[in-house]
């Protein structure tokens, strides 16, 4: 049976409220430097604009930008999350790490910080550490359980 860790509520919940917020200061910024002739005309003098209504113009276009590359950095990351099989420990998707490569885990400061690492050899033989944080995955405790079963065994 395999536990899934998906990528935290606390991630998304903040990647959207950064969405959000950049589009809202976009439009704001847009309709000062774009649309309000009471906006232009206050920072318009013999004719040339100051700097504050160039600056509303570019800040408006690069706060777009921003919520247009958070948005696509959310929709990467929202169906990521860390599998532990019954061969293996699955991490989003593409990193693959036998239960029997795994060394060591040291979850000293899991309960207080929230996080582990693990040392395990990867396929050039070295070892590699990996650092995995609640921050990031939700039902991460159920995982490093399964984890500690498989490499106890």
């Amino acid at each position: 049976m395999s536990i899934a860790a998906p990528i935290s509520k606390f991630k998304k919940t903040n990647l959207k409220i950064y969405i959000i917020f950049c589009i809202l200061m976009a439009v704001w910024f847009g309709y000062d430097g774009f649309f309000s002739e009471s906006f232009r005309a206050k920072h318009t003098k013999d004719g040339v604009v100051d700097i504050t209504f160039i600056s509303n113009r570019v800040t408006a276009c690069a706060l777009a930008g921003a919520a247009a590359l958070l948005a696509v950095y959310f929709f990467t990351v929202k169906d990521k999350q860390i599998v532990a099989d019954d061969n293996e420990l699955i991490i989003d998707g593409r990193k693959k790490i036998p239960y029997q490569a795994i060394q060591k885990v040291d979850k000293t400061f899991f309960g207080s910080k929230g996080f582990f690492t693990f040392t395990y050899k990867d396929e050039s033989g070295e070892d590699s550490e990996l650092k995995i944080s609640d921050r990031r995955y939700d039902n991460l405790s159920a995982v490093l359980d399964k984890l500690i079963e498989k490499i106890s065994q």
